[in-house]
Parts: structure tokens; sequence; C-alpha cells
């Protein structure tokens, strides 16, 4: 088994669990025994660096591993969104648009705000010609009605 793929196990393993409320509980009551042990160690400086270190080092490593998971999740959901889009009649152009510049990003952004708003205006202009097809058909029947009737 390569190193990649143990840490991409184990770092989902622990991302799994710590978000578990089993978790919380342990790490609530880790703070509460701390809290309660304050006393007998008189609040001395010991006392503060043992929660200081621990909180720091469990910290420092879950920043890493949440961040892996993140990367990970992250992938596989362009890699279904690009499949979505390929499988559909969605312009394939959009597949890998994550690796674009902030800028390319923003510019994209625009065109298809551009071309929806335009959309939505050929909607309403089909809608009123529409209606008013529809209203000259029921005017020419009510003419025809009353001529005949």
């Amino acid at each position: 088994m390569s190193v990649s793929r143990t840490f991409t196990d184990f770092a989902g393993k622990v991302a799994k669990w710590a978000g578990h409320p089993a978790a919380f509980s342990i790490g609530a009551a880790t703070v509460i025994a701390w809290a309660v042990c304050g006393p007998v160690f008189h609040y001395s400086e010991t006392w503060q660096l043992v929660i200081n270190t621990g909180t720091t080092i469990v910290t420092f490593l879950m920043v890493f591993l949440i961040q892996n998971s993140q990367n990970r999740d992250g992938a596989a959901i362009q890699a279904k969104l690009d499949e979505l889009i390929r499988a559909s009649a969605a312009q394939n152009r959009y597949i890998g648009i994550e690796h674009l510049t902030e800028e390319e990003l923003d510019e994209l952004r625009q065109r298809c705000e551009t071309r929806a708003k335009a959309e939505r205006l050929d909607d309403v202009r089909e809608a009123a010609d529409e209606a008013e097809a529809q209203a000259r058909e029921k005017a020419a029947r009510a003419a025809a009605a009353a001529a005949g009737g």
C-alpha cells in the first residue's frame, strides 16, 4: 500500500471521527477535566501549558487532515460535475475552469450573467408574442362568432 493511499485512508477516518458527536464530547470532557484540575495544581504554569500545548498540536495536525479531506472532496465533486457537463447538452468548454485565474473566472461569470439576462429577455419577448397571438386568435373567433351568430 502506498504512502499516499495510507495517508488518504487515515485522513478520511480522522476527519470522519472528528466530525462525530462523540469527538466533541471527548474534547469537552477533556477541557472540563483540565479546568477541574486547576485548583489541585494551583493554576500553575504547567497546568496551563498542558492544555495550551495539547490544543496547539491537535489544531496544527487537524488543519492538514481537514485540508486533505476538502481537497479530495472538491476534486471528486469537480470530476462528477465535469462528467455531467460532458454527458449533457451543456457546453464542454466549462470542464476544467477551476484551473483558471480569478480574473478569467470573473470574465467567464460576467459572460454567463450577460447570456442569462439575454435569454430571460428572449423568454419575456416570446411570452409577450405568444400572449399577443392568443389575444388576436380570441378576437378573431369572437368576430367570427358575432358575424355568424
